[in-house]
């Protein structure tokens, strides 16, 4: 029996490969609903909410600029994970945004929480790969 060990160049390279596409498809999934805020594209049904999500999601709309600067934050949070710029930067900016999506799911909505969690997921394993720009911020003096 032979064991195979794996080179550390190629294991970097899986790893920037595999943060490559979570990076993509977090910016594609926050890039699309971002500018779906804004120009209606996909369509919403609201017939098979929860009283209270459907109460929540109503209020948030009736404040006239929380779901504009909800889907802007997204939108441009997305793209710059897209284009692979001020990732640390959108990280921290659609941090709170996904708090809020989880906390939704598992408040009001339970049947969405399967995609909030990968989205946390997803958010946190990008925290993770870009750790060193966090730690000064992260460091007590």
């Amino acid at each position: 029996m032979t064991a195979t060990i794996t080179a550390p160049a190629q294991v970097k390279t899986s790893v920037r490969v595999v943060t490559a596409t979570v990076r993509s498809l977090l910016g594609l999934l926050f890039a699309v609903t971002g500018a779906n805020g804004f120009l209606y594209f996909m369509p919403g049904d609201a017939t098979g909410l929860p009283e209270g999500a459907l109460k929540f999601s109503v209020a948030l709309f009736e404040t006239g600029y929380m779901m504009p600067l909800v889907a802007g934050v997204q939108l441009v949070t997305g793209i710059l994970l897209l284009v692979n710029r001020f990732v640390p930067l959108a990280l921290t900016v659609l941090a709170p945004i996904v708090v809020g999506i989880f906390a939704f799911h598992v408040f009001l909505e339970p049947s969405g929480l399967a995609l909030a969690g990968l989205i946390g997921v997803a958010l946190a394993y990008l925290a993770f790969a870009h750790r060193d720009a966090f730690r000064p911020m992260l460091h007590a003096k």
